[in-house]
């Protein structure tokens, strides 16, 4: 079996965001490179979205941008500008054609749908698959998703609601979310923060019908895409491997009280393409441990209240969207922080430090 210099298990998002940045810094001239990845072929399967905080390397992968966006709870609207830091949303379908293409160019690349097909001995290893078996128990942020087209212009293209919570919660966190691409398309999404051993609310499917239907009053439109997922918010539990490192979200590049992953992956790929040379001396790259430790009490407050987060979403928009936009994408500064923190109920906080 063959040697390779370096392999990356998953062709995932945060696999060929790392294999891209290495091949584009021209790190594999002279270095072999393999990918392990099962799937068949590559299409869109996945929709990324994010504020715009920093640059990346898929502008031509994004489908839309928007400068405004709602969140709103029972009888309460925010609109928000967010001109400064665009959120944007990036198809997987133009993400995964850009990185294939580009490897394919490269000799020192290959593909392999079974680790067992190559020798591992002599490789470092960049893993990007979690290991969450046994926890369903825990909190994970589960959605799907349908993107729509109606044959009459029906959505406002220039805003897109963040946060809609004026739904069922079930005990739990419960949010529609709505992207419109154009006046007449649009990605409908309901979204839950809860664990995965209630049934009823994965019943998708009824759950966005009855929304387009009843609350956006859309009665005929037809389905061109469709994505399902689940987001730990909790860290794998990956065990630690001697010449290997954990990439993507089983590295630990979700944010765990947002879900947001893409720019953080797109942080990591860069720290280790400036580190490849020596990457089994380099520190372990992470998100800013402040963020772990607020996340951390923002998750034992969401698990034991989840009645009031819905309202406590809603007061962190009072600060100002730079504000809250860097909080929720690792880029804040103390003052913002302090801001932050000042709109949360102070003694519900308070109890998870106790």
């Amino acid at each position: 079996m063959k040697d390779f210099d370096y392999i990356i298990i998953g062709g995932g998002c945060a696999g060929l965001s790392l294999a891209f940045e290495l091949d584009t810094h021209s790190k594999l001239k002279d270095k072999s490179l393999a990918i392990i990845e099962p799937r068949n072929e590559y299409k869109k399967d996945k929709t990324w979205s994010f504020w715009k905080v920093t640059s990346h390397n898929f502008d031509d992968c994004v489908k839309k941008s928007w400068d405004n966006f709602t969140i709103n709870i029972p009888n309460h609207l925010k609109h928000i500008e967010c001109k400064n830091m665009p959120y944007q949303t990036i198809d997987s379908g133009l993400f995964y054609q850009k990185i294939i293409d580009k490897l394919k160019q490269n000799n020192n690349v290959h593909f392999f749908k079974n680790i067992n097909e190559i020798n591992t001995e002599n490789s470092f290893i960049f893993n990007s698959v979690s290991e969450t078996s046994n926890s369903k128990s825990k909190l994970w942020q589960h959605f799907s998703g349908i993107e729509i087209e109606t044959s009459k212009d029906l959505f406002d293209e220039t805003i897109f609601n963040l946060m809609d919570f004026d739904c069922d919660q079930k005990n739990s966190v419960h949010f529609f979310y709505t992207l419109p691409y154009s006046k007449k398309k649009a990605l409908i999404e309901t979204t839950w923060i809860s664990d995965l051993n209630n049934a009823s609310l994965k019943d998708y499917d009824i759950q966005l019908k009855d929304y387009i239907e009843n609350k956006l009053k859309i009665k005929n439109y037809k389905i061109n895409f469709q994505e399902t997922g689940a987001i730990p918010l909790f860290h794998p539990t990956n065990i630690k491997k001697l010449n290997q490192i954990e990439i993507g979200t089983a590295g630990g590049m979700t944010r765990l009280s947002t879900g947001y992953t893409f720019l953080n992956i797109q942080a990591q790929s860069r720290y280790i393409r400036k580190n490849i040379e020596n990457i089994k001396n380099a520190k372990i790259f992470s998100i800013e441990k402040k963020y772990q430790f607020l996340d951390n009490i923002f998750l034992k407050v969401l698990k034991n209240n989840p009645d009031k987060m819905a309202k406590i979403f809603y007061k962190m928009f009072n600060c100002s969207p730079n504000t809250v936009i860097n909080f929720l994408s690792n880029k804040s500064n103390i003052l913002e922080d302090v801001s932050i923190i000042s709109k949360m109920p102070k003694w519900i906080f308070l109890k998870q430090l106790i």
